[in-house]
């Protein structure tokens, strides 16, 4: 890469963050600290980045000291890691030697062996932010090499409070409202469940077709071509049935079978290596069961997709599958997804936080079916046999009431509510 070059992609990538406006997200962040941003495609890294980036200027650091770098700019396609250093230098010539700049290096896990690079510039005391759309760059191996340096925070689509905010919808929703206002975020409400949260999404009206393209660079890019898969059918197939089964756990020898019945030839590991490449895309999450011995923790799971709009393209009836879909993005948004779990022990309960001591049902509505109202309610019965002190709540469509069924107290809260609390 000649110097030139960089030097005025650097200049060229100032406009990305100078004419993009910022719709702040509810993310603490500390100053003085190097962050790594992580998650699945277009869900607002880039934006974290300029949020710091704009802090810095309001704060009274020169625009000649901010050094933003976007990889997958297509003139950095070949860049790689013996150039890395050429961004400091050109960086520190337009910051003034004087002056340290300040670096944020977007999808930098384009560029194979950057994690050493970060580490010499986090040792050096540069202030440095990051992003990445591929777990695989918080692996046991870099993580050791980073040391600690970073502070790793994973974004989500926005939250329903942020989505209602960029929707400019600022009134207060939580408490006794008005039947008009009451339609009104009903109504917004169901546009986030149908179509999901991704921050772009707000402002654009072909939604499904924005969707399908997300999902096609995280299928084709980032699960494919970056994993050199050649069956390629083989993962349309597995997503389409974990989007089918996304209320109930799924094991690899299913997923085997499954497709082995297709008449592919394919072996558990394979579906075990496939599986885990969704997974570092962020394109799906998976929670494991609380109760279970450790080889069922890992094999029998409960897998959801990042953003529900993603799950409404591969299934067509999904308000069931998006309402607990929904439910476990909000949960694992509130208390990291390694606090969120489900129980099935006798008792069968769609999630479990312990760390909070929260049992969830979810139930699309529950009031005036006594069949699904016994079954939901009495999954807490049993529960209480191990776990006596635990919260119940039951989170539905639009039914809100409080219940005490065989002396356990059971709230019931509709799910915009709920995420509003």
């Amino acid at each position: 890469m000649n110097r030139e070059n960089m030097k005025q992609i650097l200049i060229d990538q100032k406009e990305m963050y100078l004419n993009n406006s910022v719709i702040h997200r509810n993310y603490e962040l500390e100053d003085n600290v190097n962050y790594c941003f992580v998650g699945i495609r277009r869900t607002g890294k880039s934006y974290m980045l300029y949020q710091q980036i704009k802090k810095l200027i309001v704060d009274g650091v020169s625009l000649n000291q901010i050094a933003y770098v976007n990889f997958e700019d297509e003139r950095l396609l070949e860049v790689t890691a013996d150039d890395l250093n050429m961004i400091l230098e050109v960086s520190i010539e337009l910051s003034g030697t004087n002056n340290k700049p300040y670096l944020f290096l977007d999808e930098i896990q384009n560029v194979d062996g950057w994690e050493k690079f970060v580490r010499r510039l986090s040792d050096m005391k540069y202030r440095v932010n990051i992003t990445g759309s591929n777990s695989k760059m918080l692996n046991s191996e870099i993580a050791s090499t980073l040391g600690g340096r970073f502070m790793i925070v994973q974004i989500f689509p926005y939250s329903f409070k942020e989505y209602l905010t960029a929707k400019e919808k600022i009134k207060d929703y939580s408490g006794i409202i008005s039947t008009a206002d009451k339609a009104e975020i009903i109504s917004l409400y169901n546009d986030y469940v149908k179509y999901g949260a991704f921050p772009e999404l707000v402002e654009i009206r072909n939604k499904r077709e924005y969707l399908s393209n997300i999902y096609q660079t995280i299928y084709l890019g980032d699960i494919i071509r970056r994993n050199k898969i050649t069956n390629d059918f083989a993962v349309r197939l597995i997503l389409k049935k974990i989007a089918e089964s996304v209320m109930h756990p799924i094991s690899y020898n299913r997923l085997t079978n499954i497709i082995k019945s297709t008449g592919i030839a394919i072996g558990k590991q394979t579906v075990i290596n496939y599986m885990g490449f969704m997974l570092d895309s962020y394109l799906l999450f998976k929670i494991q069961n609380y109760s279970a011995k450790l080889v069922d923790k890992e094999t029998l799971s409960k897998y959801y997709f990042m953003d529900t709009g993603l799950l409404g393209l591969l299934i067509m009836d999904s308000n069931t599958a998006a309402l607990e879909n929904l439910v476990a993005i909000e949960l694992i948004r509130r208390y990291s997804v390694d606090n969120v779990f489900y129980f099935e022990n006798n008792a069968e309960i769609d999630f479990y936080v312990p760390n909070s001591g929260l049992a969830i049902q979810v139930s699309y509505s529950l009031l005036d079916n006594p069949d699904t109202k016994a079954r939901e309610l009495g999954a807490f019965v049993k529960l209480k046999n191990f776990i006596p002190d635990a919260k119940c709540i039951v989170i539905t469509n639009s039914e809100e009431a409080e219940l005490e069924y065989d002396e356990i107290k059971v709230k019931v809260i509709p799910m915009w509510k709920w995420m509003l609390e």
